[in-house]
């Protein structure tokens, strides 16, 4: 037999799926601790983790109706708060990252300024790589996940982590020889 709670939840997607709204509620009751955790994982900010999945949940209401096996309901939510949270942190690193050149190119003296286009260099041969091996390389270098917190998050094996961070530094080397 299933899992009681997965049934439950799919019991209550057919209900909001034909019309009764409250079972959306119902939904949100039981979800929405859960999804604050696991947004608060990666975030590490409380009422940023609340924004975010403030925002998952009007998602879930617009997808919900195409949601194909409401028995997996607590798993698809979880992903989408996934994918919106490493979005947040993306862009909290990209604003980071700006800000750091902006300030460093302030205050550079001549020699640091062949540092500065090393670093160049660099983004622009990582913006070359697919966006499997950038996420990898960001989150392991930038992010500083271990190689098993980057398999939980991406939700792929810790093989394939240690692979795509193996090709995506050669594939490095090789851009930045060029």
């Amino acid at each position: 037999m299933g899992n009681p709670g997965k049934i439950f939840d799919g019991l209550l997607v057919l209900q909001y799926q034909s019309g009764n709204k409250k079972a959306l509620a119902l939904l949100v009751k039981r979800h929405h601790p859960k999804l604050c955790k696991h947004a608060f994982w990666y975030t590490h900010d409380l009422d940023i983790s609340q924004d975010i999945v403030q925002d998952c949940w009007t998602q879930i209401m617009r997808k919900i109706g195409s949601l194909r096996d409401p028995n997996s309901f607590g798993s698809w939510a979880l992903r989408i708060v996934t994918r919106k949270s490493l979005d947040y942190l993306n862009r909290a690193s990209r604003e980071r990252n700006e800000l750091r050149s902006i300030d460093k190119t302030k205050t550079l003296d001549y020699p640091a300024v062949d540092r500065a286009s090393d670093l160049e260099n660099l983004r622009a041969a990582i913006k070359e790589l697919p966006d499997s091996q950038q996420q990898v390389l960001h989150l392991f270098y930038t992010e500083a996940y271990s190689l098993k917190e980057i398999s939980a998050i991406l939700e792929i094996a810790p093989g394939t982590v240690k692979s795509r961070l193996y090709h995506a530094r050669e594939k490095l080397k090789t851009i930045l020889k060029k």
